[in-house]
């Protein structure tokens, strides 16, 4: 079969920049393109999220990626709610990593309000949230082998594994919160649950475990041959392209950048504990797999530390905030962002307006969208097995994007 000037343009992009805006119109006009809705209702699209993709032949020439399936108006609700009300809120958008969405937000909102967080209950967040990184990562992994199904020794060998091992974390954030999933355990100015007797072992021996089968999923995924046909040269994302649609976290790092704000701003007991940050150079599938693997075996080596260095004394101010009308602002402005599994959370909080106790403005800076923004640029060109692959190596996820 011919090449369509289509198929021999976009098979180049693999190689080049491409314009993500450019017309079909400007494609040959004999191409006999398809177009193809893909998803929202799709198992590997991470929860509902669509692209239209229009292809040639099995080449992708064209990817246009539409979000807003899960919007729940957020920022807007949180605009309404008190301070001391919203932690359960943001709990449910990255759903993978509540504790770094109740961080994020409670950072903010203490920068505004002027409050100082205990030393204990700084070391108390930076362990929680290296534990949810652990567990993020778990759970992308092992969704990960299933978007690529056979190459992984059929996919649900992996899965299920990961998701065994993320129970262990699981279990040590009930034994603080008694939730599993949403926990609400950030207060303005500290934590609401003190670590509990004897929790130091517990998170040794789930840290031993976890650390001991990291090597059995190496051979599993980076070792695996069929693994690397479909994960190298896939998807590619430079580094300059990353920067400037705002990528952060482990996709921008496998693209070669150095960039970590627990290293480069550091907050909680980050300034106390150094950070190795890890980076990997091809900026494809199998390099975004690489980083991930090596950000697991740091968290677990970070965690440690946390744990074994965790000081004594409170875990809030001396006047807690709990009640609603504790906690006012009649100005000021602030933001805030954390390094999350997925990259940069912001949050940006405006004081003021006609009830100090809610925040005037607030907004979100998701990570996943600012991921999800690089998909017309390096899908054309892919095939449409590769566009499952490619928007799994990103680690989206919806809640987050759609807020």
């Amino acid at each position: 079969m011919e090449m369509t000037e289509a198929t021999l343009t976009m098979q180049s992009a693999r190689r080049g920049r491409v314009d993500p805006h450019r017309s079909m119109r400007a494609y040959d006009a004999d191409a006999d393109l398809m177009l193809l809705h893909f998803g929202p209702q799709h198992p590997s699209t991470h929860g509902v999220f669509r692209m239209d993709l229009h292809l040639d032949g099995e080449i992708i020439v064209k990817a246009t990626p539409y979000v807003g399936y899960l919007h729940r108006a957020v920022e807007k609700l949180c605009e309404r709610l008190t301070y001391v009300q919203q932690t359960p809120v943001v709990d449910k958008n990255d759903y993978v990593s509540p504790m770094t969405n109740e961080q994020a937000l409670t950072m903010a909102f203490e920068k505004l309000l002027g409050v100082e967080v205990p030393r204990r209950a700084r070391w108390m967040r930076t362990l929680f949230a290296e534990l949810q990184r652990i567990a993020s990562h778990l759970l992308w992994l092992g969704t990960f082998a299933l978007d690529l199904g056979g190459a992984l020794g059929g996919g649900s060998t992996l899965f299920l594994h990961c998701f065994r091992e993320r129970e262990l974390i699981l279990d040590l954030f009930e034994e603080v919160t008694g939730a599993r999933f949403h926990y609400n355990t950030h207060l303005i100015g500290g934590n609401r649950h003190d670590l509990p007797a004897g929790f130091a072992p517990k998170v040794h021996a789930a840290l031993a475990i976890i650390e001991s089968r990291l090597a059995e999923y190496e051979v599993l995924s980076l070792d695996n041959g069929i693994f690397k046909m479909r994960s190298r040269g896939v998807g590619v994302l430079d580094g300059e392209l990353a920067l400037e649609l705002g990528v952060t976290g482990p996709n921008l790092r496998a693209s070669g950048v150095d960039h970590d704000l627990r290293r480069d701003a550091p907050y909680g007991a980050y300034d106390e504990l150094a950070v190795n940050v890890v980076t990997a150079q091809g900026g494809d599938c199998f390099a975004r797999t690489q980083v991930r693997f090596g950000e697991l075996r740091e968290s677990i080596r970070l965690a440690r530390a946390a744990i074994d260095g965790m000081p004594e004394g409170p875990i809030c101010g001396h006047k807690p905030i709990r009640q609603p009308g504790q906690a006012k602002a009649t100005g000021g402005q602030v933001y805030v962002g954390i390094e999350t599994p997925r990259g940069e959370l912001g949050t940006f909080v405006v004081g003021g307006g006609d009830t100090p106790t809610c925040p005037y403005r607030l907004k979100i800076r998701p990570p996943s969208l600012h991921a999800l923004s690089a998909l017309p640029y390096i899908l054309p060109g892919a095939t449409v097995s590769d566009a499952v692959a490619i928007l799994g190596s990103l680690d989206p996820i919806m809640g987050e994007a759609d807020r």
